[in-house]
């Protein structure tokens, strides 16, 4: 679940809002949404919500920082699913914009809030190397 939802965050949302083809960052089209929320800096908060969602979809994958990393995503896609899609249904069954996606990557950065990353992940080895032998 960690894995594929990280690479999906991450690669499938994030990467296509920091590279495209001929330009590196956020496209203008979100940088023109993000100042229609009312954000403040709107160039800098499309830029925190375009890496929060490659990196820290990458982050998550490997789980390292990965309560840190789900925290920071959790929180974009909330903004996501009850800012940006805010009169949009909560589901679309003609194809158009919903909360949907937003709410579907919000609960497995949730469920990684409250449960870490397990024991097959960066953070397990990390914190196991910090543990003195028993005995």
């Amino acid at each position: 679940m960690r894995l594929g939802t990280g690479l999906m965050i991450g690669f499938g949302h994030g990467m296509s809002k920091v590279f495209q083809p001929g330009h590196f960052g956020p496209p203008e089209q979100f940088v023109q949404g993000v100042a229609k929320m009312g954000f403040p800096a709107p160039t800098l908060f499309a830029w925190l919500s375009a890496l929060a969602e490659f990196l820290g979809g990458l982050l998550i994958a490997m789980g390292l920082l990965t309560r840190p990393a789900a925290a920071v995503l959790a929180f974009n896609m909330a903004v996501a699913a009850f800012v940006t899609m805010l009169h949009a249904p909560f589901v679309s069954s003609g194809g158009g914009a919903s909360k949907e996606p937003a709410l579907l990557y919000l609960l497995p950065c949730l469920l990684l809030i409250a449960t870490g990353a397990g024991r097959y992940s960066f953070d397990f080895l990390w914190r196991r190397s910090f543990e003195r032998p028993t005995g």
